[in-house]
């Protein structure tokens, strides 16, 4: 793992190959502007830094950039939708060497109930979970790959999550043909998908017979999607003041995970 001769490199760092797959995707636009001064790979691994680690933004090693430098290119690009174009070319990698179509025809939805700090916007009380804070809702492929990531108030119903996570599945893929979701899903949304959407909503039952803790078909790669979450201390917790900065931290915590699946891939071919 190279970074800058400067400092030793941290366990989140980008490891070479990493980059090379992300570094397009966050270089400068070519015209008009002040050319960057700042080293963007290191940007990049403080953002990482910070969202593996849990630490505070004022609290970033002093080997990486200044953090309001970090700070800004963070907010850039959650409003330039980089970190969607960074996410969605690293999917479409997965996908097409695990052999399928670079997109996807079939999705998987899911929510969870996080605690928030004190401060930020939106948050509510789940009364099923018995949490206060905010609802984590989330679209998958049938590889756990992540499509779509909405956050609301924990007091939002799934099935209302799952009205925006429908529309937002048809407008930004078109391929999509079957959505799998339990029964939290089940009602309004069964019939607003039939009359409305291209493709057909599909709810998971649980057996009449089960007795405790049983795997269900399909649920099962949302559930380890959002396992795979659980290492990033950022996401421990929400601790961001508005819900378009907790939809980045989640995106940028799942680009290290398809980061970490690419690249032994790629270069044991």
């Amino acid at each position: 793992m190279t970074t800058t001769p400067e400092r030793k490199p941290y366990a989140s760092d980008l490891g070479d190959e990493e980059w090379l797959l992300i570094a397009p995707l966050v270089a400068q636009a070519a015209g008009p502007g002040r050319p960057r001064t700042v080293d963007i790979r290191e940007v990049v691994n403080a953002i990482l830094y910070l969202n593996k680690s849990g630490c505070q933004w004022e609290m970033l090693p002093h080997d990486f950039p200044d953090y309001r430098h970090v700070n800004y290119y963070y907010l850039d690009w959650s409003r330039n939708g980089i970190w969607d174009q960074v996410m969605d070319t690293l999917r479409g990698l997965v996908r097409v060497l695990a052999g399928k179509q670079e997109q996807p025809t079939a999705a998987i939805l899911d929510s969870q109930s996080v605690k928030t700090t004190s401060s930020g916007e939106a948050r509510g009380y789940d009364m099923g979970k018995q949490v206060k804070g905010r609802k984590r809702h989330i679209a998958v492929d049938t590889l756990g790959c992540l499509l779509l990531v909405l956050v609301t108030r924990a007091s939002t119903q799934d099935r209302d999550g799952g009205f925006e996570l429908c529309n937002d599945l048809q407008q930004t893929f078109g391929t999509i043909a079957k959505i799998w979701a339990d029964h939290a899903y089940a009602g309004d949304l069964v019939e607003y998908v039939r009359r409305f959407c291209r493709f057909v909503l599909d709810i998971v039952k649980r057996p009449k017979e089960q007795r405790g803790f049983q795997v269900q078909p399909k649920r099962w790669i949302v559930e380890r999607t959002l396992g795979w979450l659980t290492p990033f201390r950022r996401l421990s917790k929400d601790y961001e003041t508005t819900t378009e900065s907790s939809e980045s931290m989640i995106k940028i915590a799942h680009i290290r995970v398809l980061l970490r699946r690419l690249v032994p891939a790629l270069y044991t071919l």
